[in-house]
């Protein structure tokens, strides 16, 4: 069952991937970390810890409601055009993450995760980081940026949970206000960029350097 749900967590990165409007990147946002709260609760319930189901209501909360639908509201505040602006098409994308879970793949089994469900994990987690990564740098709308720095978080968070068998309670809930916070901060900052020079392009803003 958990294996599903992995996959599913990596199958919302690719249509993230794939996605060329921005109500369709929000929307994978929002699948994979539903897939997420899905990993954490099924973990509470195998593991009885009753502080993985707070934590999987958190991801539901903040990740599945609140943080999609301030995007989404940033989104329309600043007229943006929803036309993402790829470096990289859809794909070459596509491609490209389908290189990068291979290489993940790899990289896992090095570090020594053996076989079976584990190594499945660790490799879903460093391709969700390297996708997010992957999303930054390809994307010319700095709001997609602050996405793919959400989905880099997605990963870290599952591969901190997989590989020390859960993060202390506080930590985590440290952690989740702390990206919570950043994201208003984000969506303050990008709000203001596009007040200032009607547009968030950062290929057009990379041109502001002296």
């Amino acid at each position: 069952m958990t294996e599903l749900i992995l996959l599913g967590v990596l199958t919302a990165t690719y249509l993230m991937v794939i996605a060329k409007r921005m109500p369709a990147l929000i929307r994978s946002f929002c699948y994979q970390s539903f897939f997420l709260f899905l990993v954490t609760l099924l973990s509470g319930f195998m593991e009885k810890q009753a502080d993985l189901y707070i934590i999987a209501l958190l991801i539901l909360v903040s990740k599945v409601i609140i943080i999609p639908y301030a995007l989404g509201l940033i989104a329309k505040k600043i007229n943006i055009d929803d036309n993402l602006g790829l470096f990289v098409n859809a794909q070459l994308s596509l491609i490209t993450a389908l290189i990068l879970t291979y290489c993940s793949w790899v990289f896992a089994k090095t570090l020594g995760f053996g076989q079976g469900y584990q190594l499945l994990a660790i490799t879903v987690a460093l391709s969700v980081i390297f996708i997010g990564a992957f999303l930054m740098i390809s994307r010319m709308k700095a709001l997609t940026q602050v996405v793919g720095l959400l989905v880099m978080e997605n990963g870290i968070f599952l591969f901190a949970s997989f590989v020390s068998n859960g993060m202390p309670f506080f930590v985590e809930i440290a952690i989740f206000l702390d990206v919570f916070v950043s994201v208003i901060i984000m969506g303050l900052f990008v709000y203001k960029i596009n007040k200032l020079f009607t547009h968030i392009d950062v290929n057009k803003l990379s041109r502001l350097k002296g």
